[in-house]
């Protein structure tokens, strides 16, 4: 009997094991593959069944790791082999999660897939302290933008006149490298270097850092408290408001 090759592309979150959705944490319990990111949480895997083939196609600097055509080509060999595989991806998948290459690979293959949304990082960050990413009369609109280009190397290429004018709340992902340049080019197009800033790294997860201060001196402030990747950047003036988790707070956070 030949076994039905299907594809779930599915959020894990943002690195917080409970924050799954109850239909991802099903799909991950029926998976015969999960092909999954770096950072996924141990206790998410541990539902695999006994009997799944896991593999790490993590991203890391200074480690070996997939090439993006390999993982698209794992996901259509496995899913015609073997038959239900688990794309497991942090945060969102359809949040800078290349996901539509990966679509584009198994559509190609003819193979049948699903879309299982997570929570992704800009929430996670938000919720951990204790904002509205909009707000009647402050924020209308919310932006998700990289910082970074799609090599990571460098700034991305965005119209910075048109985010610095916005009356929004700016969420920046992959920011840690191009910290100083972001906030440069925000300020230099009329951007309020006054204006409340927020990264924070590996949102969700029990390690999480919250680094606070000012657009003009962010960047600065994460230089101090050598802050790594995964992060995010928050801007707007939803942030006035903004909290500090009390256990970050006390080992780790820079208050502005």
């Amino acid at each position: 009997m030949s076994v039905r090759a299907f594809v779930s592309f599915v959020g894990a979150g943002p690195g917080d094991p409970e924050l799954i959705t109850l239909k991802a944490l099903r799909r991950l319990r029926e998976a015969d593959v999960i092909i999954h990111d770096r950072l996924i949480p141990a206790a998410l895997l541990a539902e695999a069944a006994v009997d799944a083939e896991i593999i790490d196609a993590g991203k890391a600097p200074g480690r070996a790791c997939m090439g993006q055509s390999q993982i698209n080509w794992l996901l259509v060999d496995r899913a015609r082999r073997r038959g239900r595989v688990v794309r497991l991806k942090g945060g969102d998948p359809a949040v800078f999660g290349r996901l539509a290459e990966e679509i584009d690979a198994v559509r190609a293959g003819g193979i049948d897939f699903e879309i299982v949304p997570g929570v992704t990082a800009a929430t996670a960050a938000a919720a951990r302290t204790g904002i509205s990413l909009t707000a009647r009369g402050q924020a209308s609109m919310l932006v998700l933008a990289t910082g970074s280009d799609h090599l990571g190397r460098g700034v991305a290429a965005l119209d910075w006149a048109l985010l610095a004018r916005a009356e929004a709340t700016l969420v920046f992902y992959m920011p840690v490298q191009g910290l100083e340049a972001i906030a440069t080019a925000l300020t230099a197009m009329g951007r309020d270097a006054r204006e409340r800033a927020l990264v924070v790294e590996r949102a969700g997860a029990v390690d999480e850092r919250v680094v606070a201060g000012r657009l003009g001196d962010i960047a600065a402030r994460c230089r101090e408290a050598d802050v790594a990747s995964p992060a995010v950047l928050l801007v707007g003036a939803t942030l006035d408001v903004a909290s500090v988790p009390r256990a970050v707070r006390h080992r780790t956070a820079i208050q502005a």
